[in-house]
C-alpha cells in the first residue's frame, strides 16, 4: 500500500531551483481572500443615481472596490534526529531550500514563483496554487550538542500570483479569442472582429507572433478590446 500524497512546492523552471518535497504534510493550511466594498455617500451616491444617504436607512449603498489576491499560510514541520548521515544531520539542509523562495533570482532580478501542489482536486479548489512567498517564519526548537538544529517548525505564507493576460482573459468579456481555421489571415480576422484589416498589428502583438503571415489552424489566438 503505498504512503500519502506528499506537498510539493515548484519553482518556475527560470530559476532552476528544485522541486520541494515537504518533510511531513501540514496538518492544517489557511487561505485567506478580501474582497473590497466601498460605501456610496454623498455625491458619489448622487453621481451613480442612488440619490442621497437617509437616516432610515440601516446603511449607506455599496460598491464593488475590487478583488486582492488570496494567501495562502501553511505550518511546515522538519525533523531531522533519526538521520543517520552526520553530514545531513543539521536541519537547514532542508529548510534553506525554502528560504531559497525568499531570494532574488539572478537572472530574474525577483524571487520565483511557485505552484504548491497537493494531489487532485477539481477545479476551483486551493492546490494548485501558484504565488510567491511573502513572508517566512523559522523556528527552531532541537538542537546537538554541538548548537546544530535538528528539529524546525516553518510558517511560510505564499501570496497569489496571477498572469495579467490570464486573468484579463478571465473577468473581461469584451477580451475574447479566435480559433483559426483555413483560410484565416490576421488581416481578414481583424477584419471581422475590428472591421478595420489593418488592425491585425494589435492581434499579432498580443499573441507575441513572431511571423504574422503564417499561423497555424487550430491556434487559439487571444483578441484585445478594440483600442
Amino acid at each position: 500500500m503505498s504512503g500519502p500524497v506528499k506537498m510539493k512546492i515548484t519553482p518556475e523552471a527560470a530559476s532552476q531551483l528544485p522541486e520541494i518535497t515537504v518533510l511531513f504534510n501540514p496538518n492544517t493550511y489557511s487561505v485567506t481572500k478580501t474582497v473590497n466594498w466601498q460605501d456610496v455617500t454623498g455625491a458619489a451616491q448622487s453621481s451613480q443615481g442612488q440619490g442621497q444617504t437617509e437616516r432610515r436607512k440601516n446603511a449607506p449603498a455599496s460598491q464593488f472596490g475590487g478583488g486582492q489576491r488570496r494567501s495562502l499560510s501553511l505550518d511546515l514541520f522538519f525533523d531531522t534526529t533519526e538521520e543517520t548521515d552526520d553530514g545531513k544531520k543539521d536541519v537547514r539542509n532542508l529548510t534553506n531550500q525554502i528560504v531559497a523562495l525568499t531570494r532574488i533570482v539572478r537572472d530574474q532580478q525577483r524571487p520565483p514563483v511557485c505552484v504548491v501542489s497537493w494531489g487532485t482536486a477539481p477545479q476551483g479548489s486551493d492546490f494548485p496554487f501558484t504565488g510567491v512567498v511573502t513572508q517566512l517564519t523559522q523556528r527552531f526548537t532541537l538542537f546537538l550538542s554541538d548548537g546544530r538544529p535538528v528539529r524546525a517548525n516553518l510558517t511560510v505564507a505564499f501570496t497569489e500570483y496571477l498572469d495579467p493576460e490570464t486573468d484579463q482573459r478571465q473577468t473581461d468579456p469584451e477580451f475574447t479569442t479566435w480559433l483559426v481555421k483555413r483560410g484565416d489571415t490576421l488581416s481578414s480576422i481583424a477584419a471581422k472582429l475590428y472591421r478595420d484589416p489593418t488592425a491585425w498589428r494589435t492581434i499579432a502583438e498580443a499573441n507575441n507572433l513572431d511571423d504574422p503571415r503564417q499561423i497555424p489552424v487550430g491556434l487559439r489566438l487571444n483578441i484585445p478590446k478594440a483600442r
